[in-house]
C-alpha cells in the first residue's frame, strides 16, 4: 500500500503561481508512475505534453482529461499493451505557458552602424520591449527547451534576443533615413521589425506579438555637434553672429586654463582674452552700426526688395506707386489718390530695363523693347 501510495498519481495539474515561468515540468521524483483513469487538469493558457521515452506522444489543449485509452491513443500504440492499458505507464508531463509574456527588455549590447547622409559614419543605442507567446508547443519543446525541468522568460530571451537585435540593424541600416528623422519613424521601424522577425520565431515555435522602440540614442560628438548648429539656427546664419559666438566660447574656455595659476600664463590668458575681446566688440559695433536698408514686399512674388524699387529684380514685375499723402497704393496712370483724393503728380514712363522713357516714347531707346504702359 506504501508503495501505491508513493507512485501512482491521481490528479496531475500546474497552478502556475510565477510570472515567468514557460514550461514547467510536473515533478516526477522517483519516477512517479501514472495509472488509467488519473486525471488531468490543463488551465487557460497552458498545454500539456506527455512525453515517453524522449518523444511528445500526446498534446492536450485546456480542459480536464480522465485519462484512458481513448485519450492517450498514441501511448497506448507506443505500449502496445494488450491489457487495454489496465497498468501504470512511465511519462513525463511537460506545462507550456500560452499567454503572452509582455515587458520584455532588449538593448544594444554594441553600438549600431549606420551611414548617415549628414553626419557619415555613427554609432547608435538603443532599447526597447517586446512581448511574444508559444504558438507551436511541440515544435517549442523539439527546438529550444529539450528536457529541462523549468525554462523561464530569461532563459528564452537569451535565445531570442539576438534575432531581434539583428532585426532591428539590418531595418535600420537599410533604412536609409536621416539621424534627423529617426525619432519620427520608431513605428514604422517596430512594424517593419516585427514582420521581419516572425518566420525566424516561427521555426522556433513562437510568435513575436510586439515590438516597441523607446529610444536611439546618438553618439556624445554627435549630439554636441546637433547642440552646436541649434544654437546657430537660433542666432542666424551671419558670419558676425558666428564669430561673436565662437569668442564667447574662447573667453570661456580661457577662463578654465588652468596655467592661468602662474604669471605666464595668466600673461598669456590675459593677452588673448583682451584680443578675443576686441574682437567681439569691433563685430557687435559693426552689427549695430549698420543700419538696415528699408524694404518693401513685390506685389506679385512677395519678395523683400528696396523700398524704392520700381521693378521686383526677383520676377520683374513693376511695383505699383503710392499716395505721397496717405501711402495708398495706386495704379501708374491714376492722376488722384483713390483713398484721400491728393492730386498725384504724372509717374515718369520707365521701361521693363528701368530706361526712363518720354511720355510720347513707342520704343526702348536702351533695349529696343515696345513700351507696353
Amino acid at each position: 500500500m506504501g508503495f501505491i501510495k508513493k507512485n501512482l498519481l491521481k490528479v496531475i495539474e500546474w497552478k502556475d503561481e510565477s510570472k515567468n515561468t514557460v514550461v514547467y515540468r510536473f515533478p516526477v521524483e522517483d519516477r512517479y508512475e501514472i495509472m488509467t483513469g488519473s486525471t488531468l487538469v490543463v488551465r487557460e493558457s497552458q498545454v500539456a505534453l506527455f512525453v515517453h521515452k524522449g518523444k511528445v506522444a500526446d498534446v492536450f489543449e485546456p480542459g480536464t482529461y480522465k485519462l484512458s485509452t481513448e485519450n492517450l491513443p498514441f501511448i497506448t500504440k507506443i505500449l502496445s499493451l494488450p491489457t487495454g492499458f489496465e497498468s501504470p505507464i512511465k511519462a513525463e508531463v511537460y506545462y507550456v505557458n500560452t499567454k503572452q509574456f509582455v515587458g520584455q527588455k532588449w538593448g544594444t549590447q554594441n553600438p549600431i552602424a549606420m551611414r548617415d547622409k549628414d553626419f557619415g559614419m555613427v554609432r547608435l543605442r538603443g532599447y526597447g520591449i517586446y512581448s511574444y507567446r508559444v504558438s507551436d508547443p511541440k515544435t517549442f519543446m523539439n527546438e529550444v527547451f529539450g528536457t529541462n525541468n523549468v525554462y523561464t522568460c530569461d532563459d528564452v530571451a537569451n535565445h531570442i534576443r539576438p534575432l531581434i537585435m539583428q532585426s532591428i540593424s539590418d531595418t535600420i541600416g537599410e533604412s536609409n533615413i536621416s539621424l534627423l528623422d529617426l525619432a519620427s519613424n520608431y513605428k514604422e521601424f517596430s512594424e517593419t521589425v516585427l514582420s521581419n522577425s516572425q518566420k525566424e520565431f516561427e521555426s522556433i515555435g513562437l510568435k513575436l506579438e510586439k515590438i516597441i522602440i523607446e529610444n536611439l540614442s546618438l553618439p556624445d560628438e554627435v549630439e554636441k555637434a546637433l547642440d552646436e548648429r541649434s544654437k546657430l539656427g537660433i542666432m542666424g546664419d551671419k558670419m558676425g553672429t558666428y564669430t561673436q559666438y565662437q569668442a564667447a566660447s574662447a573667453l570661456r574656455d580661457a577662463a578654465k586654463n588652468p596655467n592661468g595659476n602662474n604669471m605666464a600664463g595668466l600673461g598669456v590668458g590675459l593677452g588673448a582674452a583682451g584680443a578675443i575681446g576686441g574682437l567681439f566688440g569691433t563685430n557687435l559695433s559693426a552689427a549695430q552700426d549698420t543700419p538696415r536698408a528699408k524694404t518693401k514686399t513685390c506685389i506679385k512674388c512677395k519678395t523683400d526688395i528696396p523700398e524704392k524699387a520700381k521693378h521686383c529684380p526677383e520676377c520683374g514685375a513693376a511695383q505699383n506707386p503710392t499716395c505721397p499723402k496717405c501711402g495708398e497704393m495706386h495704379s501708374a496712370r491714376a492722376k488722384f489718390c483713390p483713398n484721400c483724393g491728393e492730386k498725384i503728380a504724372p509717374q515718369k514712363k520707365v521701361c521693363e530695363c528701368g530706361e526712363e522713357l518720354k511720355p510720347t516714347a513707342k520704343f526702348c531707346p536702351n533695349c529696343g523693347k515696345k513700351c507696353t504702359k
